[in-house]
């Protein structure tokens, strides 16, 4: 009956979110004023969780919380009759990337021990306390500082982080997740259309998040006045303070070091064989056989959240514009949550 009401509670939640997304700020009643204050108390504190972006989240999560997703998703899988303890060490580079571990560890019969980022502190556990409510009291998590008298945990970092955080946590049942990033497979008879929606997975939250395209594979005949051409919808970017300040510090690093680079004044292109890509900078290479493209994936593949292209390449891939839209069984560093959780 728990998972009953948890799963009632989730898709309340997610109407509860669609409402409030939907109303004009003149119609606000006490608790809209609530949740707008919220996000604006989080952006104050993370000044990367743009309202806009906060929004955008939560936009992705009443698309998400459907019954039917829901009842698809966890039907997959067994709900534990004695619930454990899980530990959950949230990230906070994009508003609610830990959300998804919260919602499994509750949907799974387990109890979230949660030790939030320190770059987002606000919306979790409004959001968790509103699941509750909704749910008439089924959902049961702590906020801890430090965590202790755990079963197994989750826990999510750099990969100097990750480093400690396997070693601190190698006598439990765990997952550590480290850096990762997403790249972007072009043929060369891509539309604009299509590569104005690769500039949605590239700049949307900012380039923070590890669905974020950092890096693009382009034909050696394609023009790179095309990607400046499509980019143009987020030429706004560059009024953000803290992306103003990382973008103009590597383009003084790349003009002190001499270094090549293609610039339009928002966002600079580098020719560059490196996957990871300062934030501001999108690198890229010129590739002749698409066999190579393949062997690079496949080397790295373990530092690759996902690969944005057309279907016919024959990659395991997801269209253009779809990066920031994972569904419910999308795991992070492909490593199946919920399956862990079944163990535990």
């Amino acid at each position: 009956m728990n998972i009953e009401n948890q799963v009632l509670g989730l898709i309340k939640l997610s109407e509860y979110i669609k409402e409030f997304l939907a109303k004009d700020q003149k119609d606000y009643n006490e608790a809209d004023n609530e949740f707008e204050l919220l996000l604006k108390r989080s952006e104050i504190e993370n000044p990367w969780f743009t309202i806009e972006n906060q929004k955008f989240a939560l936009k992705e999560w009443t698309s998400l919380l459907t019954q039917e997703n829901i009842n698809n998703w966890i039907g997959n899988y067994s709900v534990s009759r004695t619930p454990k303890r899980v530990g959950l060490i949230l990230a906070g580079n994009i508003p609610l990337v830990g959300l998804h571990d919260v919602i499994s560890v509750v949907l799974s019969g387990h109890i979230p021990l949660i030790k939030l980022s320190s770059k987002d502190r606000q919306m979790v556990p409004f959001l968790l306390k509103k699941w509750n409510e909704l749910s008439g009291g089924a959902v049961q998590s702590e906020f801890v500082e430090k965590l202790e008298n755990f079963d197994a945990v989750i826990a999510t970092g750099s990969n100097n982080t990750a480093r400690y955080l396997e070693y601190y946590f190698k006598d439990h049942l765990n997952i550590i997740r480290k850096n990762r990033t997403s790249v972007a497979v072009l043929e060369g008879n891509e539309t604009p259309e299509e590569l104005q929606l690769l500039a949605e997975d590239i700049f949307r939250y900012f380039g923070l998040g590890c669905r974020n395209v950092t890096r693009i594979f382009i034909p050696e005949d394609f023009v790179i006045d095309r990607l400046f051409e499509s980019f143009l919808n987020f030429q706004d970017i560059i009024n953000h303070h803290k992306y103003a300040n990382n973008y103009d510090y590597n383009r003084a690093v790349y003009l002190l070091n001499q270094d090549k680079f293609w610039d339009n004044n928002f966002v600079m292109l580098k020719e560059d064989d490196k996957l990871f890509s300062p934030l501001s900078v999108i690198n890229f290479s010129r590739y002749s056989s698409l066999e190579d493209v393949k062997k690079f994936l496949a080397e790295n593949e373990e530092n690759i959240q996902c690969i944005v292209a057309k279907n016919e390449l024959g990659l395991d891939s997801i269209p253009f514009g779809e990066a920031q839209h994972p569904a419910l069984d999308t795991y992070a560093d492909n490593v199946d949550t919920m399956r862990f959780l079944e163990v535990v």
